[in-house]
Order: structure tokens, then sequence, then C-alpha cells
């Protein structure tokens, strides 16, 4: 299965992990076929077909039609930043674990190192009544 040539990736943008996780993908997407935006600015859940309530839980990533969250949505996104299906036939073999691996960071990721948050740079582009990541 060839993946889709675009998508859109809602992620936490008060969380410095996330944020830091976010910048690695842009990096090697050098075509910028994934457009990466926090689901605390106006109408981005909506552009992955959520809502900010569950895009507060889990990444979402968006493309083809299809929204997929967690571990899957950021195989989904590399794939399409990279411009391959590996990182999601690897997903479906290994899902049980990169599901615990991924719940156990969620979890954890007010405590994960990070850069700041894409929201304190751009707090102009975030909404006010957000919710906050606890650490």
């Amino acid at each position: 299965m060839t993946p889709p040539t675009t998508g859109v990736l809602v992620f936490d943008g008060r969380c410095g992990f996330c944020t830091r996780t976010v910048g690695w993908l842009r990096l090697l997407d050098r075509d910028a076929r994934v457009t990466t935006l926090p689901y605390q600015q106006a109408g981005a859940p909506e552009k992955a077909g959520s809502t900010a309530a569950a895009c507060a839980d889990e990444v979402h990533f968006a493309a083809g039609g299809r929204t997929v969250t967690g571990a899957a949505a950021v195989n989904a996104a590399l794939g399409v930043a990279l411009r391959t299906d590996l990182p999601e036939r690897v997903y479906s073999r290994t899902a049980p674990l990169q599901d615990r691996v991924y719940a156990w960071a969620a979890r954890h990721r007010g405590r994960l190192p990070g850069t700041t948050p894409w929201c304190e740079r751009y707090p102009e582009l975030c909404a006010a009544s957000s919710r906050t990541t606890e650490p």
C-alpha cells in the first residue's frame, strides 16, 4: 500500500516533549508533506477529524480519508514524511509493544526531555482556554 502524499498531524502544543518530537518529524519531512498543528490552535482538531478533548489525550494524524491516533499516528505521519509504507508495516507487526510505549510516554510527557512548547513560542496562535498538560 502506498502512503498518502500529504497529511495533518495534531499534537499537544503545550508539551515540550511533543514539540521536540514534531521538530524531528519536520526535519525528516524535507518536502513539507506533513502539516503539524497544535490542538490548541483554532480549527486544528477538526482538520484531523477530531476534537480538542481527544487530541489532548493523544496525537492524531489524518491523511487519505482516515484518521489514526497514538503510535499508529506517529507511524503514519513518518511514512508520509519519508514517502514509504515501511513505518506502518513495522507498526502492523509490533503494534502492541508500540502502543504500550506510546501510552507510557503520553502519560509521562510532562517529565520527558523536550524543548520550549509550541504554544509558549507562539501564544497568539493557541487558544487561551485550551487544556494544559500536567507533568
